[in-house]
Formats: structure tokens, C-alpha cells, sequence
């Protein structure tokens, strides 16, 4: 095996390692403060302790994982002031998309959206986190703006466990729904104004009641 090869299959098990252990964060089976053992990972995952290594430091750069100086590897713990920095981000930058979008939407694409949301009021919540974000990128695609939907779904995926606690613990779904039906309805009718109020608020009400959830949770200083 050359070096060359060597390196790429590390990379493709660090990626495969790092998708894993995201969704076990993601989705709660790893807990906030959790270690993260880096050679019962190599052991789970059937690799070597550098793939594993290289994992851990993607995993860290998307917030998912913190690992300080001379110390393992831990679950980063629930923020509520990073998510309120992520809620605000996403709520600037994906207005801007829908209301760049609004002019280029057509027909078939907002029936793509509505289809999608059909799914998503008949799945389970398992699958809230990627049909909301299939949803909203539905809508927001037509504002030709790579550049600005890369940072949109950087943001998804640092806020995707947050979405997922909102989820189970504050009955979001239900609200989500009706403001994604309210949200197609106005771009049904371009109303790019109507639209990109009613996204503002979506993003805002969830946030801001998700926030105020885990300051909750926080012991006093």
C-alpha cells in the first residue's frame, strides 16, 4: 500500500467515525460530559487509533466535541449561549436566502417543499432533524448562492441537537409544522415579506424557548 493510499483510506475511517459518533451526539446516545475513549473507539469502530484521533478533531471543530490540553476527549456539553448565537446566525443568514430565493422559486420546487413536509408530519422524531432541514433547503436552493447555503448548513448541523431536544422536550413539532405550512402558503404567493417574517419568527420562538430551557437546567454560579 503506498503512502498516498494510506493516507486516503485513514481520511475515509475518520469520516466514517466521525459520521457515527455525530449522530450518536445528535441524536443523544452519547451525553453531554461523556468520555470519549479514543481506544474503546478504535475497538467499536474496527480502526486504529489515528482515524479515530482525526474524528474526534472534526467532531471538535463543528462544537460537537471538546478536548482540552492533556485531557481526553469529552461530549461537549448543551451551551445555551452558543445556541443563541447559532439561532440568531441562522435566522440572518436564511432570510437572506428565502428572500434572494422568493423571486426564483417556481411551482414544482414549492410542491418538492410541501412534499417533503407531508413526510415529515407523517414520520417520527428520529427523522424531524433531517426532513426540517431538507424542508427549508427546498425553499432556500433557488437563491443560487453556494457560498451562503454552505454556511446555512454549517449551522444546521451545529444546532441539529438543539433542534432535536426542542423536538422532544418542548412539543416543537406540532408549532413547526403549522409554521412551515404558513411559511409555504406565503411563497405560494411570493409574498418575500410575509415569507422571510414568518421564517424570522420560526427560527426566533423555537431559540429563544429552547434557551430558556437550558439556562434552566444550569446550576447557579
Amino acid at each position: 500500500m503506498t503512502e498516498r493510499t494510506s493516507a486516503k483510506r485513514t481520511g475515509d475511517q475518520a469520516i466514517r467515525v466521525a459520521d457515527a459518533l455525530r449522530e450518536k451526539i445528535v441524536s443523544g446516545e452519547l451525553k453531554p460530559g461523556e468520555a470519549l475513549r479514543q481506544e474503546r473507539l478504535a475497538v467499536l469502530f474496527e480502526t486504529s487509533r489515528m482515524p479515530v484521533r482525526d474524528a474526534l478533531r472534526l467532531l471538535e471543530a463543528e462544537g460537537l466535541v471538546q478536548m482540552p490540553p492533556n485531557k481526553g476527549a469529552i461530549v461537549a456539553p448543551l451551551d445555551p449561549e452558543e445556541f443563541r448565537e447559532v439561532y440568531e446566525m441562522r435566522a440572518a443568514l436564511e432570510t437572506l436566502a428565502l428572500r434572494l430565493a422568493i423571486p426564483e422559486l417556481t411551482n414544482s420546487q414549492i410542491d418538492r417543499a410541501a412534499a417533503i413536509q407531508d413526510k415529515a408530519e407523517a414520520s417520527d422524531l428520529e427523522n424531524f432533524g433531517a426532513l426540517n432541514k431538507a424542508f427549508h433547503f427546498a425553499l432556500y436552493e433557488p437563491c443560487a448562492r453556494p457560498r451562503l447555503l454552505a454556511q446555512i448548513a454549517a449551522l444546521n448541523e451545529a444546532g441539529d441537537r438543539y433542534l432535536r431536544l426542542a423536538a422532544a422536550q418542548l412539543d416543537y413539532t406540532r408549532r413547526s409544522h403549522q409554521e412551515h405550512r404558513d411559511l409555504l402558503e406565503a411563497c405560494r404567493r411570493r409574498d418575500g415579506a410575509e415569507a422571510c417574517e414568518l421564517l424570522r419568527r420560526h427560527i426566533e420562538a423555537a431559540g429563544e424557548a429552547l434557551v430558556e430551557r437550558l439556562s434552566a437546567r444550569l446550576p447557579a454560579p
